[in-house]
């Protein structure tokens, strides 16, 4: 496995815990485990954001490193985000605090509110001052965002977290997927790009930000709900080379995090891969089977996987993808039956005349 000295050479702490912890499977009483452990903290990655930190715990926003974040309570969310992708949890004390923020800022009914993001591109609807665009409207985003960044730093089965799932679930199509919002009890346009095969009503980024949600959740992420959602976006078979690891360098502040509704714009197959070994695919599935062999196609000689848009998280994308890889096949107990359909994001009208 040539990958082993490659991965351990980086001088990331954080990323050494990880490749030891869940591709080498040491225990976590460990003793290099617990000698990296003590070093996270310290990590660049790890410290760049807290420097971001406010001593109400939240992050404020920053183009540096967030991009176009709208609003403070957004930027948090990104913050837990990254710092649970890089392994720390409720243990470290800026968590704790980041996280108390973002439950301050929820709503009795479980969600957060739309209007505290601010100023968020809604399609169609440019024309309309913020203040009506937002009165009357609801976009999943707006809980699954929060609840998502909770989630990956250990806190889905809190009792504040457990309530914005259910709110979460109930605005749930009947199919399965989630709306791009809903105003006045009009669904709202679905653009060609987040488009879903076999889905009218039904947005990918709104259900791909949904499913992150579940997909934390030791008990909800094996649910019908979650494996309805991932059905949806495993009826997408578009093969992107370009984006592979896209999330993974957004995570890291390689690449931007822009946007709300186009938030999940680029296609990444590296996500939809951790998502498939979260919800548990059978590898039997026929999609997951050609979307292995494509990415595996894309392995270098060396073990690792490139992204060549930025070079330096090639060894981060490597890890995830090999997380993925180990762990898929662990649950053979679900494989979809939905048939499968050429996917056109936007498809030739048929004339009139």
């Amino acid at each position: 496995m040539t990958w082993i000295p490659l991965l351990l050479a980086d001088p990331s702490p954080c990323l050494r815990w990880l490749v030891l912890h869940d591709l080498l499977n040491l225990p976590e009483d460990h003793p290099e485990l617990q000698e990296l452990a003590a070093l996270r903290p310290a990590d660049p990655l790890v410290q760049e954001l807290l420097a971001l930190q406010e001593a109400d715990g939240s992050f404020r926003p920053s183009t540096q490193v967030f991009g176009r974040s709208a609003s403070r309570l957004l930027s948090t969310a990104l913050a837990l985000e990254r710092l649970g992708y890089l392994g720390l949890d409720g243990r470290f004390e800026p968590i704790g605090r980041a996280a108390e923020y973002l439950f301050a800022h929820q709503q009795r009914d479980g969600s957060w509110p739309l209007t505290i993001y601010g100023e968020i591109e809604l399609e169609e609807e440019e024309s309309k001052p913020a203040p009506a665009r937002q009165q009357d409207f609801m976009i999943p985003l707006q809980t699954a965002f929060p609840l998502g960044g909770l989630a990956a730093c250990g806190y889905a089965r809190d009792g504040r977290a457990e309530r914005a799932y259910e709110w979460l679930l109930a605005q749930r199509l009947p199919d399965g997927a989630w709306p791009t919002g809903i105003a006045s009890g009009v669904y709202r346009y679905v653009a060609g790009y987040r488009r879903l095969p076999h889905s009218r009503w039904g947005c990918r980024s709104n259900t791909t930000g949904s499913l992150l949600c579940l997909a934390r959740h030791p008990e909800r992420c094996h649910s019908p709900a979650a494996r309805g959602a991932l059905d949806h976006l495993l009826g997408r078979e578009t093969r992107e080379a370009y984006a592979l690891g896209f999330q993974v360098a957004r995570l890291l502040g390689a690449e931007p995090a822009h946007g709300f509704i186009t938030f999940f714009a680029r296609f990444d197959l590296a996500l939809v891969l951790d998502l498939c070994r979260r919800v548990g695919v059978s590898t039997s599935d026929e999609r997951l089977a050609d979307l292995l062999q494509f990415v595996r196609s894309l392995q270098g000689r060396y073990g690792l996987w490139e992204y060549p848009a930025r070079p330096q998280v090639a060894r981060w994308v490597t890890f995830d993808l090999l997380r993925s890889l180990g762990s898929l096949g662990e649950r053979e107990d679900w494989i979809s039956l939905q048939p499968r359909t050429p996917f056109q994001p936007y498809p030739r009208r048929p004339r009139r005349f």
